[in-house]
């Protein structure tokens, strides 16, 4: 099924966290399932990601060539990033035992890559030619480990999502207030409703 990859679906503030949410629901076994089950989908995700990431990529362009082994190396990347940093989000403290498989996750998509990052302005370096998407997300995800980064990420209380909070006290609940805070607004109302009417039968 071919996904419209709009705004809501950067709501992680981050491409490696962007890139962690395409696996929904992954607290319910029975429901969830991978947006990147289609390699066609990686493809289509990176092209939204250059436009909704334009600020963390400096302006560059993601490429992806479609290839199983590519396709692999993505989701390999995507799966340790969010056990690591899920943790991280949870337990409010790094758990270096996951470290190692998130490295080697991370130089496998930087394999082959010959770029020259982290110049003022040119995060992602320079600007003349797309970057490899595999390359930008181990990029973006290291970056995390940077300073104090990964304290600020939180898990959405309606969604499991993970987000990176640059809210001014540390205090969003929410990837995505429109969507998520809505939700758990209206479901609020449904129950103070409901418990309101069952008091008033019973008076």
């Amino acid at each position: 099924m071919t996904v419209a990859w709009t705004k809501h679906r950067f709501s992680g503030g981050l491409l490696a966290l962007d890139t962690t949410n395409t696996v929904v629901l992954r607290g319910d076994p029975a429901n969830s399932f991978d947006r990147f089950e289609d390699a066609a989908e990686i493809a289509r995700f990176a092209e939204a990601a250059s436009g909704f990431r334009s600020a963390e990529l400096g302006g560059r362009r993601l490429s992806f060539h479609a290839s199983d082994a590519a396709a692999r190396q993505i989701v390999v990347l995507r799966e340790a990033a969010d056990r690591l940093f899920r943790e991280a989000a949870a337990s409010g403290a790094l758990p270096t035992a996951m470290l190692p498989d998130f490295l080697r996750a991370s130089a496998a998509c930087l394999d082959g890559s010959d770029e020259r990052i982290g110049a003022d302005g040119m995060p992602f370096g320079g600007r003349s030619a797309p970057m490899r998407f595999e390359a930008a997300l181990a990029v973006s995800a290291l970056s995390l480990l940077s300073g104090d980064a990964w304290t600020k990420i939180r898990i959405c209380r309606n969604c499991g999502w993970l987000f990176l909070d640059r809210s001014r006290n540390a205090s969003r609940l929410w990837c995505d207030m429109s969507v998520c805070g809505n939700r758990n607004k209206a479901r609020r109302h449904y129950e103070r409703r409901k418990q309101a009417e069952g008091e008033a039968v019973n008076a």
